[in-house]
Formats: structure tokens, C-alpha cells, sequence
């Protein structure tokens, strides 16, 4: 699952699947192909992840800066 899949995923999704990848690598038992491969899965639910947390970092920059001109406005007047 990877590219157009992963954008599809929401945030608690990717965080979902990412703790169990982390999950399976700690636990070990895993060859070293499928070990390389669960943490390339882990990278790409990170980036995931790390794009939503920017996202609703950028609506809430947007939010207070919205609102902080608005008090600005209203004390003005």
C-alpha cells in the first residue's frame, strides 16, 4: 500500500498501522527483507501522519490569525 492508498488514509489510520508496524519490529522475528520493508511502510505512514499533523497546524495558524485580526479590527473602531 503506498502513492494514491496513502492519501487516502486518514490520520488515525496511518497512526493505527504505523503503531503496529512498530509493534512487529520491536517484537523482532521478522527476516531482515520483511524488517526492511516494515520500516519502509513505517517511513511512508510517518510522511502520512506528518502531513495531516502540518495541515491542522496550518488551520489553526489560520484560525487564530483570522481571529487575531478580527480583535484588531474590533479595537479599532
Amino acid at each position: 500500500m503506498s502513492g494514491k492508498v496513502d492519501e487516502a488514509l486518514s490520520y488515525e489510520q496511518a497512526r493505527d498501522e504505523l503503531i503496529e508496524v512498530v509493534r512487529r519490529l520491536e517484537a523482532g522475528g521478522t527476516t531482515l527483507e520483511e524488517s526492511l520493508a516494515l520500516w519502509e511502510r513505517g517511513e511512508e505512514l510517518a510522511k502520512v501522519c506528518r502531513r495531516w499533523l502540518e495541515g491542522a497546524r496550518e488551520r489553526l495558524d489560520a484560525a487564530l490569525a483570522e481571529e487575531g485580526h478580527g480583535e484588531e479590527e474590533a479595537e479599532g473602531e
